[in-house]
């Protein structure tokens, strides 16, 4: 297990029953004494980000629920940081950047879903919060990349993390969501 920074991967432990997190992978952008944040990577909202803003009128392209914190706010991660600029969180990486600039890429269709994914809202943690969930074993830690955040299909990142990290891990992708039923 990689311990928690920027540009690591908090997998949901498989019995974490916690509906915004439950069987999720968070890329963490943020951590430091005084709290993290980082983004959902795997629950694709049923809404194109032309239908949250108007100034992007006309471009479907698929928004994901960042987390429960501030769910009037779009976030976006990229990996185009020479057109759009931002913040590298981790090996090519990027949060953030010029907005404006963003959209006009994507309406002349130079972006595609490979470079940039939306968030609506983000996933937050207090002064030791994150530290007590990993000690209680909510999370699970890797390392992200660059195919976990951007080239994968959603409903897979979470079994995908898990396999790739092998041994026990590999294992637990087969566990029910609550073991009480079997």
């Amino acid at each position: 297990m990689t311990d928690a920074a920027p540009g690591t991967l908090l997998i949901s432990d498989p019995f974490l029953k916690d509906p915004n997190f439950m069987r999720t992978v968070v890329f963490l952008c943020e951590h430091t004494k005084d709290g993290s944040f980082g983004f959902v990577l795997n629950k694709l909202i049923d809404q194109q980000i032309c239908d949250l803003l108007q100034d992007a009128e006309g471009i479907r392209f698929p928004v994901y629920s960042g987390g429960p914190v501030q769910r009037d706010t779009i976030h976006f991660l990229h990996q185009r940081p020479k057109d759009i600029g931002g913040v590298e969180v981790t090996d090519g990486i990027f949060w953030g950047g010029d907005f404006e600039r963003v959209l006009s890429m994507l309406k002349a269709n130079e972006l595609g879903k490979n470079d940039i994914r939306f968030f609506l809202g983000y996933s937050g943690w207090g002064e030791g919060q994150l530290a007590a969930e990993l000690e209680e074993k909510s999370w699970i830690t890797r390392e992200a990349n660059k195919s976990f955040v951007f080239g994968m299909n959603t409903p897979q990142i979470w079994k995908a993390a898990l396999e790739d990290l092998g041994g026990e891990y590999s294992q637990m992708v087969n566990y029910p969501i609550d073991p009480q039923l079997n």
